[in-house]
């Protein structure tokens, strides 16, 4: 059964971009044009998980944060050009679970996503995440290769889950930076650097040398 995403945007060329993302992406999706009724359609279709813009004709992304919050625990995005702090303050006092600023990175959206979604439905997600005989074991927070296994911390495991979910791509550092954050971490450029020197050395032991490689001035890649 694929998971639901219900996306709550009025322009209409940013809602069909993400719905086509999305669905190609495994995802189902459902994108009122209209809001008069949107908590209904809500409480109807009950997503997975909703991206939210704050803007909207005839009402807030706040608002509607505020009014879904009185009944669900559902996982919710703001994607939103506003971008003051306020805006994000305001987002997180509200019961949004992430803040996202428009334009986004799709690959950030993707893994922020994928990273809710797991946290909200662990039952539902799979377990673990391959890629060059490395096997990546979400739920024990661990590494495995060739047998041998290496427990990680919390930040080593989704710095590892970024890079596994973009394997063969470029991340820059900053994107990793703004993926690790969320409404209780903040894991700054040096911080970043010393987790993938730490995790560079665990995956070493293992027998696993090279395995994140460094482009200069770019990020890392698998």
């Amino acid at each position: 059964m694929k998971q639901k995403i219900f996306i709550i945007e009025d322009d209409p060329l940013i809602r069909n971009e993400l719905n086509t993302l999305l669905q190609s992406n495994g995802y189902e999706t459902a994108a009122p044009e209209l809001f008069s009724n949107v908590i209904d359609r809500i409480k109807a279709e009950q997503p997975h998980l909703i991206l939210l813009d704050i803007k909207l004709p005839g009402t807030s992304g706040f608002s509607l944060c505020t009014q879904i919050r009185t009944f669900s625990d559902v996982p919710i995005i703001f994607v939103t050009s506003c971008n003051t702090d306020m805006d994000e303050l305001n987002s997180i006092m509200l019961g949004g679970d992430a803040f996202i600023t428009k334009p986004y990175n799709m690959a950030i959206l993707l893994a922020k996503i994928a990273s809710l979604l797991k946290r909200a439905y662990p039952a539902q997600q799979n377990e673990q995440l391959t890629y060059g005989g490395a096997i990546l074991h979400l739920e024990s927070s661990s590494l495995e290769y060739e047998g041998q296994r290496v427990e990680l911390t919390k930040n080593e495991l989704k710095i590892l889950y970024y890079l596994f979910r973009n394997a063969g791509k470029i991340c820059s550092r900053g994107d990793i930076v703004e993926f690790l954050w969320d409404n209780q971490l903040y894991v700054d450029d040096n911080a970043l650097s010393v987790n993938i020197n730490r995790i560079r050395e665990k995956l070493a032991g293992i027998g696993l040398k090279d395995f994140i490689k460094t482009k200069h001035r770019q990020g890392y890649t698998l």
